[in-house]
């Protein structure tokens, strides 16, 4: 039984901001970011690491990078755990991307969603499961597997390790900093946590939004590409 933590990186400048940060180069932690990519080795003190795989993008290595050093591991670069490319919705704002058409398909058939001179979602979760499990075959049974990604990335893995149709992917929250365990036996996968921050923040009824500034649809916004949204629609 191989044991795999996936991380998902801490909070963004683009998190923070609001936009889909997607493949842009120089996307780094904000300070909030910064404090749980410090505290993450002491979260995971207790837990033997036999690999610490990242996604090549910045935002991921920096979250790795206390880890790495307080075990003396070697960061192993992965580029099928690379962020979703969303093409021409790279860097816009979440709030005008919830006009567009595509915006419902996302949410409600995204195995059908392909982003504009982007990558399609299902292409996303075929490469990123098969990357997973590449890793999970190398490190062998009874091994220990850290894979730092990205939000709709995660979701992916975590949707297929649960028997779900991608279509059910926007069901599962994963939040910036989380673990989420999934253990692979040789007959199937045992998903044991999901979104797990050490806190109950996400829990205390989001504030109103600025007047002027209400989301469109909160629905929808709770459930937007990598956009670090708690239910009620107020990115964190």
């Amino acid at each position: 039984m191989t044991t795999v933590i996936l991380l998902r990186h801490g909070r963004s400048t683009s998190n923070a901001g609001g936009t889909l940060a997607g493949r842009t180069p120089g996307v780094e932690l904000d300070e909030t970011g910064r404090g749980q990519a410090e505290r993450l080795p002491g979260r995971l003190a207790e837990v033997r690491i036999d690999r610490l795989v990242s996604s090549p993008l910045e935002r991921c290595r920096q979250t790795v990078a206390p880890l790495a050093a307080a075990r003396d591991l070697p960061e192993v670069v992965e580029e099928d755990l690379a962020e979703v490319d969303y093409g021409a919705w790279t860097g816009r704002a979440l709030k005008d991307l919830a006009q567009e058409k595509l915006w419902r398909v996302v949410q409600a058939h995204p195995s059908a969603a392909v982003f504009p001179e982007g990558e399609g979602l299902a292409d996303v979760g075929v490469r990123a499961v098969t990357a997973v499990r590449r890793h999970v075959a190398e490190v062998g049974p009874d091994g220990y597997l850290v894979i730092c990604s990205h939000g709709d990335v995660i979701k992916a893995v975590l949707a297929d390790a649960l028997g779900l149709h991608l279509d059910g992917f926007q069901r599962i929250v994963v939040a910036p900093a989380s673990l989420s365990v999934i253990r692979y036996t040789e007959l199937r996968p045992f998903v044991e946590r999901i979104n797990d921050t050490g806190d109950l923040d996400a829990l205390r009824p989001p504030p109103p939004p600025p007047p002027g500034d209400e989301p469109t649809d909160p629905a929808t916004l709770a459930t937007a590409p990598d956009s670090d949204a708690v239910p009620g629609g107020v990115p964190d």
